[in-house]
């Protein structure tokens, strides 16, 4: 499929301000974002489409090429990271997307869900480099997702050298391959013309300055590996696919950069009994004959404990679906899910002598044989199964 024009994925004019480009960009990564569509594959891909242009039309540079180029300024039609803007190849993934949003707007609508603040400021020029944020994945019941739970983790991540205080030793000096800019250029030459990528100047780091004297514990590196616990906190109603930014718990910086942060990403374990759709919760749940047949009621297990007694009335074909209000799980911004069970015919497969001579007089009966298969009779079962 041929990529859209990126001012029509984000429904600005060719001649858009940086402002509008970034409110217009907004606007659709909080609508399509995966914390607000689990599961829905059509709009991660929408949030994916909004980054990428996004990525390429608020960045000066890259937005000039593709204004010139259009989508073929760069190999393989996507746009690379040249140019400090941060843009994406053609195969960007979902996890790429999120680092960009969480870059730019990691403050704004989701961490209230969390109760964390705004992400911490990282101005060019200060000391250091920012380190890495780090990412763990929490696999939770639909039983601590129903209550909400706080959980301890193991981290392993670098921590500030504390035998030089996080400034990797003493004695500072320009470093000699990138002359102080922290930045290595480079130019290739393409079809188009040439054009210039910068990189990261290896020997510094992008610091553009290099320790004279290192600290002999972290080997000028300021930081050291180390292994703590953490606590977290989870709300009731969290989704596989959730996030949880714990601010500041990351990877220390290199040489007094400020740290990175840790993602929780949420996950959920497969439940014996219950099978989860949103907030809504669904059991399979077996029934007898007679019971379907001629009506009763029927106990059904909940997720919190304890039972709910369902009503079936008679002549309930299998596969019908009753509804438990409110028995499902907690939302993330509020209210309850239903809990649906499924009534199945439950066919027995040890018989005794009695049922066995019932079962046949019943069979013999002439008002018990099923009528001819029809289209109506297979779209009633159909829907009985929800097909």
């Amino acid at each position: 499929m041929a990529k859209r024009d990126y001012y029509e994925v984000l429904g600005v004019p060719r001649g858009a301000a940086v402002d509008e480009i970034k409110k217009a960009y907004r606007k659709l990564a909080m609508q399509w974002h995966p914390d607000r569509n689990p599961g829905n594959a059509d709009a991660e891909a929408k949030f994916k489409e909004a980054t990428e242009a996004y990525e390429v039309l608020h960045d000066p540079k890259q937005r000039a090429r593709y204004d010139q180029f259009g989508h073929a300024a760069s190999p393989g039609g996507g746009f690379g990271t040249g140019g400090g803007g941060g843009g994406f190849d053609a195969g960007f993934d979902l996890a790429d997307a999120l680092r960009a949003f969480m870059r730019d707007f990691g403050g704004e609508g989701f961490d209230d869900l969390f109760g964390g603040g705004g992400r911490r400021s990282r101005a060019a020029g200060g000391r250091g480099t920012p380190g890495d944020d780090l990412q763990v994945r929490l696999p939770l019941t639909l039983e601590e997702i129903a209550a909400g739970v706080e959980k301890k983790i193991r981290v392993k991540h670098l921590k500030a050298c504390e035998t030089c205080g996080g400034r990797g030793g003493q004695g500072e000096t320009v470093c000699p391959q990138c002359q102080g800019r922290g930045r290595l250029r480079r130019v290739q030459q393409t079809v188009f013309g040439q054009f210039m990528s910068e990189s990261t100047c290896p020997r510094c780091e992008g610091e553009g300055r290099i320790v004279s004297q290192p600290c002999k514990t972290c080997g000028g590196d300021g930081r050291k590996s180390a292994s703590d616990t953490v606590s977290v906190k989870v709300p009731a109603g969290v989704a596989a696919g959730n996030y949880i930014p714990l601010r500041g718990l990351g990877d220390a910086g290199l040489r007094g950069g400020p740290t990175g942060d840790l993602v929780v990403l949420i996950e959920e374990k497969q439940h014996e009994l219950f099978e989860r759709h949103g907030d809504d919760l669904l059991l399979e749940m077996p029934v007898s004959f007679g019971v379907m047949t001629l009506g009763g009621k029927v106990d059904v297990p909940l997720l919190a404990g304890g039972r709910a007694t369902v009503d079936v009335a008679a002549g309930t074909p299998s596969g019908q679906v009753a509804r438990v209000k409110g028995k499902g799980l907690p939302g993330l911004r509020g209210g309850r899910g239903d809990l649906h069970v499924r009534l199945r015919v439950w066919v027995p497969t040890r018989l005794t002598g009695a049922d066995k001579k019932l079962l046949e007089e019943l069979r013999k009966s002439e008002g018990q044989q099923p009528p001819p298969p029809s289209r109506s009779l297979f779209a009633r079962v159909r829907d009985a199964f929800g097909g």
